[in-house]
């Protein structure tokens, strides 16, 4: 009797303090669901996006932002400045009104518009896509964002406007629905970096 008493016990103990694996501290988990082939496949798509004058633009390897779908030095030479909005008087919202400016070439516009703050330059010119995916997933290098914060940064402002340009420019290689669905795709299926340097 005293053994049976023992087993009930302990199976009583282990039934409350066993959680189910997909609930941690009350927050659903979803199932991780890992795929290399599929991951690096998205990003294929995501670096085409990123390495278009729209994006690259603005995320160049030294301190002027670049310009035009030639992606040449900008022709004021604005510097990026501390907080990536350009210094003194030349300021970049200046120039990038909160909305497009009217007009062929003209300069195109958000609220917020400017470049990665000088102590995180988050730099696509020159990347390889093995490069950058390694960037964007490391907090160190990505504005010290989660894999979640990436995902919801695929809705920002600022990178939504990559598709409403103004008029006179191309526009990126996908729909902006097509770039997120391959954003989250990469991260989700577990942010692999294509093979490479």
């Amino acid at each position: 009797m005293t053994v049976l008493a023992i087993i009930i016990s302990v199976v009583v103990f282990m039934s409350f303090s066993i959680k189910n694996e997909s609930t941690i501290n009350n927050v659903k988990r979803e199932p991780i669901n890992k795929d290399s082939v599929e991951s690096v496949k998205a990003f294929m798509d995501v670096y085409k996006v990123l390495k278009h004058p729209r994006c690259m633009n603005c995320h160049p390897s030294g301190d002027v932002p670049l310009q035009g779908d030639d992606s040449h030095l900008h022709t004021m030479l604005p510097r990026r400045g501390n907080e990536g909005k350009g210094v003194y008087s030349m300021k970049c919202s200046n120039c990038h009104q909160p909305e497009n400016v009217a007009g062929l070439h003209t300069p195109p516009g958000n609220p917020n518009w400017h470049l990665p703050p000088a102590t995180m330059k988050m730099v696509f010119q020159g990347r390889t896509a093995a490069q950058l995916a390694k960037q964007l997933i490391n907090p160190k290098t990505n504005g010290n964002k989660t894999l979640q914060q990436l995902i919801e940064h695929a809705d920002d402002g600022l990178v939504k406007a990559g598709w409403d340009p103004g008029e006179g420019r191309t526009l990126p290689p996908m729909s902006h629905e097509a770039f997120k669905k391959a954003w989250i795709t990469w991260i989700e299926k577990g942010a692999y970096a294509p093979k490479g340097k």
